[in-house]
């Protein structure tokens, strides 16, 4: 029986290895641009085209700019804080079923339970001035459900960015934008007004508790806050 022999990684795929292995150096730092791909294909042994897909790759993640044409601001160009890529993968995994929306729903709870004590327990009381913004915007009564329920996903990214973990904060964006598809399509419009009440008052809750230096009282809303929306949607 022939010995199993492992896959050769493709051109690009070398490319991005490389460029994985430069930003780890510091070779290459965030908001520095890359060698041209004529140096970095010569560097690896690759055609130009394999070099141009993995830029690609690395575009679609939002993990670099590219910007056409010559001279100094011309090339690609490393992103200081990447987003997208996340919000990207969630929403083609939870498209394709990879992700049950319950899983999403539970990691959810961890990560802001997370978020809503760290907020809770800082002191001095941390600035939620972003967040309160958008419960101002959200109390407008002409707001539609779905535009009410974007305003709501950015409150809760709001928060993530203020407790200061910028990984909690891009998983949380990801996820929320993950399932929108399917937070909107559960909208009951005859109990909206009602819902929407809600929820208005729970937000001021959450920033109550935060201001209150309350973390156990801030995680017990978040947790009651995120499970009965949920459980009123599949009701």
């Amino acid at each position: 029986m022939p010995a199993e022999t492992t896959p050769q990684p493709r051109a690009w795929e070398q490319v991005l290895a490389r460029l994985e292995q430069m930003l780890v150096s510091g070779e290459v730092r965030p908001g520095q641009r890359l060698p041209g791909e004529r140096v970095l294909a010569a560097d690896l042994g690759v055609g130009r085209s394999s070099v141009r897909e993995a830029l690609r790759v690395m575009e679609a993640l939002g993990l670099l700019r590219a910007q056409t044409g010559s001279g100094p601001t011309a090339g690609a160009m490393i992103v200081s804080r990447p987003t997208g890529g996340m919000s990207m993968l969630m929403r083609m995994q939870v498209a394709a079923q990879g992700f049950p929306v319950t899983d999403v729903v539970q990691t959810r709870l961890v990560l802001e339970s997370e978020v809503m004590r760290t907020l809770a327990a800082r002191r001095p009381a941390p600035d939620l001035g972003a967040a309160v913004e958008l419960l101002d915007s959200m109390d407008d009564a002409a707001l539609s459900a779905t535009e009410f329920l974007i305003l709501d996903a950015q409150f809760h990214v709001a928060l993530a960015d203020s407790a200061g973990n910028q990984v909690i904060a891009a998983m949380m964006a990801g996820l929320r934008e993950s399932i929108e598809n399917y937070v909107v399509s559960g909208i009951d419009e005859p109990t909206w007004p009602t819902t929407c009440t809600r929820l208005r008052h729970e937000h001021r809750g959450l920033v109550d508790a935060v201001a209150a230096g309350d973390p156990a009282l801030a995680e017990a809303r978040i947790l009651a806050h995120i499970r009965g929306y949920y459980e009123d949607m599949d009701a």
